[in-house]
């Protein structure tokens, strides 16, 4: 079961749902969640294995998107996914499209990818978690994470005072290959989809954009100057802007 966090109330428009990448959290969210509630309910979450939801040891897609069914249930939602999040969503629209009003893929394509974040969980398994009274002490043994915004980032999932990691390392290390994959599934979303991506992002390329429009025949493709992946946290005005004319429009 997954661990939401709700913005705003209910109003006539969809309410927005919003899942975050690998090694993230609702709270990541909380900034942009919050400003976009003033147009209805927004409702982030927790992926599966990570923050306050449920443990498993099966990570794949098709997993994700339905525990993001059970959460939406019998209302339709906009979704917005993020990474390993908007894969989730993705499949979602493309198995269970009755579920999704507008979809917003946030940097990332129906596609798979050759690079890992194994070395992410490795240097997460290797701090000595007896050892942290306070963040600054676990990002002290974080010295192979040479990035201050991963490290900072990888550390809003720890928890201090309980002295341990609010991941299921061991279940995310096993499904890395399904994680970066992407499952093969041949069904198309007709809905109104915006796929937005950084400017100074490699993850969404020309030679994507078949694989995109196969699935997703209405996508319309927008990005952000001077952003990387990680264009929520980088440029959060404009991520808002962008999201929030897609959805009225």
């Amino acid at each position: 079961m997954l661990n939401t966090i709700r913005h705003g109330a209910p109003t006539d428009r969809p309410p927005l749902l919003i899942a975050h990448g690998l090694f993230g959290s609702a709270r990541n969210w909380g900034v942009i969640a919050k400003r976009l509630s003033d147009r209805g309910e927004v409702v982030a979450v927790d992926m599966r294995n990570h923050g306050g939801s449920s443990w498993d040891a099966a990570h794949g897609y098709p997993d994700l998107a339905a525990d993001l069914a059970g959460v939406i249930g019998e209302v339709p939602h906009d979704v917005l996914g993020h990474s390993m999040g908007g894969k989730a969503a993705m499949v979602l629209a493309l198995t269970r499209p009755e579920a999704v009003g507008r979809l917003v893929v946030a940097d990332i394509a129906p596609v798979a990818y050759g690079h890992t974040q194994a070395h992410l969980i490795d240097a997460m398994r290797a701090v000595d978690l007896s050892r942290v009274a306070r963040r600054s002490d676990a990002a002290a043994q974080l010295p192979q994470v040479p990035d201050d915004g991963t490290r900072s980032f990888l550390l809003q999932s720890l928890d201090v005072a309980g002295k341990r990691w609010a991941l299921n390392l061991d279940a995310l290390a096993a499904e890395m290959p399904r994680i970066i994959a992407f499952p093969e599934i041949h069904g198309r979303f007709e809905g109104p989809t915006l796929f937005l991506s950084g400017g100074e992002s490699t993850y969404v390329r020309p030679e994507h954009r078949e694989a995109i429009l196969a699935h997703f025949p209405k996508a319309k493709f927008a990005r952000i100057p001077g952003a990387g992946h990680w264009l929520h946290a980088e440029k959060p005005r404009e991520f808002e802007a962008a999201v929030r004319v897609f959805l009225d429009g």
